[in-house]
């Protein structure tokens, strides 16, 4: 997945990782570790690789989970100047389900 994709708003300010954990994010529980995330695929490959199981990763592929990120600030900030930000952890979020349509012969 592209960094831009995952990272959002906050790309711009995210330093590179060598690695991180994946988490998913349960509810009303502590959130459990799937997997990992690094960005193996060299200095230009603007990518992150998610080493997690196959049913994640077929969810994560079809856009079934949003993103949610644990991350530090690094470094002085200057004025004007953006702080840069070190991950963490990635947490996956499933989505939320739509309301099934009501038919219209019974509304």
């Amino acid at each position: 997945m592209t960094r831009r994709h995952v990272l959002g708003d906050i790309y711009a300010q995210c330093d590179a990782i060598e690695t991180v954990p994946v988490y998913l994010a349960v509810i009303d529980k502590k959130p459990e570790l799937v997997g990992h995330a690094d960005e193996s695929l060299g200095p230009f490959a603007d990518a992150f690789s998610f080493h997690i199981g196959d049913d994640f990763c077929k969810r994560l592929s079809s856009g079934q989970y949003t993103y949610s990120f644990d991350y530090v600030y690094v470094g002085a900030s200057k004025p004007g100047l953006r702080r840069r930000i070190r991950l963490k952890s990635i947490i996956l979020n499933a989505r939320k389900g739509y309301p099934k349509p009501v038919p219209k012969s019974t509304a």
